[in-house]
């Protein structure tokens, strides 16, 4: 059976939405995982990289950095996870937000999980957008 894989630049694939590509960088070191979800936005044409420092599950630092597309170019260990439109990204930015409160004192392994879930879009059906 011929499966055809996702194309992230075909518009009808998201009811013609505008997407934006989402990346994410993983490392681990001394026992604290730094873990980044940037998107590439157009206007104006940078990066925003949202980096969460998780320490034994618990999530110690949140900070957001914007970067230039140049300098995000030059940062090894992003991979290209999907894309979002901004309907996405802003209800995971509002949930990061909340959780980043809520996690301060507690292990929250699978909330942030659930968060980097919501970027991710539900292929529509063909007539149904």
């Amino acid at each position: 059976e011929d499966v055809r894989s996702q194309t992230f630049d075909n518009k009808d694939y998201f009811c013609g939405k505008e997407t934006f590509p989402v990346y994410e960088s993983i490392f681990t070191e001394e026992g604290e995982t730094i873990r980044k979800i940037a998107i590439e936005i157009e206007k104006p044409p940078q990066i925003e990289i949202h980096v969460w420092t998780i320490r034994k599950g618990i999530l110690h630092h949140f900070y957001v950095e914007k970067l230039s597309k140049r300098e995000f170019e030059g940062l090894p260990y992003f991979k290209l996870i999907t894309r979002t439109t901004l309907s996405q990204w802003k209800i995971f930015s509002e949930g990061e937000a909340q959780i980043s409160q809520m996690c301060e004192s507690r292990v929250c392994r699978t909330e942030l999980e659930d968060l980097v879930k919501v970027l991710y879009l539900e292929k529509s059906e063909k007539g149904h957008c």
